[in-house]
C-alpha cells in the first residue's frame, strides 16, 4: 500500500468519526450512521491493501 493511500484511508476513517460523533452530539441520527459506514468503508480498503501487500510481498 502506498503512503499515499494510507493517508486517504486514514483520513476517511478520521472523517468518519468526527460525522459519528457529530451526530451523536446532535442527535441525528442519519449523520451519525453516515459515519459509520464512512468508517467501515476505510476498514474494508485498508484491509484489501494489506492482502494486496501481503501477496506481492
Amino acid at each position: 500500500m502506498g503512503i499515499g493511500d494510507k493517508i486517504s484511508n486514514k483520513a476517511e476513517e478520521l472523517k468518519g468519526k468526527v460525522k459519528e460523533a457529530a451526530g451523536k452530539a446532535t442527535g441525528d441520527e442519519h449523520l451519525e450512521a453516515e459515519g459509520k459506514v464512512d468508517q467501515a468503508g476505510s476498514k474494508i480498503k485498508q484491509a484489501t491493501e494489506k492482502v494486496k501487500d501481503f501477496f506481492n510481498g
